[in-house]
């Protein structure tokens, strides 16, 4: 078993927890926020309303512990999680820690994990794709991802400059593309479903017309939906000779939080994603000390 916590306790916060639960090698030890707690909560669960100051009360309570407060706040956090050697997987757009996106990163030896964004965690997987398959020769990329207003909270308006600085560094560092634009857009409409628009710039336009020219993108499309159910792509336009176009839109799997709320959670699954691979590489380590103490008397 994993003894993990969370801290912040807003819409991510929640809903990650309840997704956390189902989970059978995990125990959470804590849901940290730093308010009294209206929202129902299992009473299993020790609740803390200290914020940072419990882990300082707590030194080591958990081994891993996910960041749900606003990307200044988890500066300031990670510093104490590492002194205690606590690993953090952070759900803010901090920068503090390796970038993770399920179906590209390796897990090896990472000891902090940055979620990077809702939107990066929606376009990025893509981006990479295509940028592979266009030999790496996009020349900019332009990101216009649309949220519901219900499921923007507290933190993700404090974090918006930070989220479009960590998606644009997120798309860069995950592909070759070396220009590259964010925008987030808060649509109040009560319908609205989290939407990321892409537009790329790329002079090999001969190379395909729709996705099926890929023999491998049902594969990549599949791998995606394996920690991202409702992830779904549009057939590609092309605008210009030298312009494409493409939508990816995510709705919520989630029973605790609406349809609408896609944003809340791709990051929430890439979390669990990510904690996944965690103690898959933990019983691994395990397994081989194992072996390698094996004595055999002959």
């Amino acid at each position: 078993m994993i003894k993990i916590a969370i801290i912040g306790t807003g819409k991510i916060g929640l809903d990650l927890l309840y997704k956390i639960l189902n989970l059978d090698f995990v125990e959470v030890v804590a849901f940290v926020g730093r308010r009294e707690y209206s929202k129902k909560i299992p009473n299993n669960i020790t609740y803390s309303d200290k914020s940072i100051d419990y882990f300082i009360s707590n030194p080591k309570c958990c081994e891993i512990v996910f960041d749900c407060t606003d990307s200044y706040s988890a500066i300031i956090n990670s510093k104490i999680f590492f002194e205690q050697g606590i690993k953090v997987i952070d759900l803010t757009p901090s920068n503090v820690g390796k970038f993770y996106i399920p179906n590209i990163t390796s897990l090896h030896l990472i000891s902090n994990i940055n979620m990077v964004t809702c939107g990066g965690q929606a376009c990025i997987p893509l981006l990479n794709y295509i940028d592979n398959k266009l030999k790496n020769n996009i020349t900019y990329a332009e990101v216009v991802t649309q949220i519901n207003s219900e499921s923007a909270g507290m933190a993700t308006r404090i974090n918006i400059d930070k989220y479009i600085d960590i998606t644009e560094k997120a798309v860069c560092e995950f592909t070759n593309i070396k220009k590259c634009k964010v925008i987030l857009n808060i649509n109040p409409s009560i319908n609205s479903i989290m939407k990321s628009t892409i537009f790329i710039k790329t002079s090999n336009f001969d190379d395909f017309e729709d996705f099926d020219d890929f023999e491998d993108f049902d594969d990549f499309l599949k791998n995606v939906q394996t920690y991202i159910t409702n992830y779904n792509i549009s057939k590609p336009v092309w605008m210009s000779s030298n312009l494409l176009m493409v939508h990816i839109k995510v709705t919520s799997s989630s029973n605790l939080i609406s349809k609408s709320a896609g944003n809340l959670d791709i990051i929430n699954c890439a979390a669990i994603s990510a904690l996944k691979a965690i103690y898959k590489n933990m019983t691994d380590n395990m397994k081989d000390n194992m072996t390698d103490n094996i004595v055999i008397n002959i």
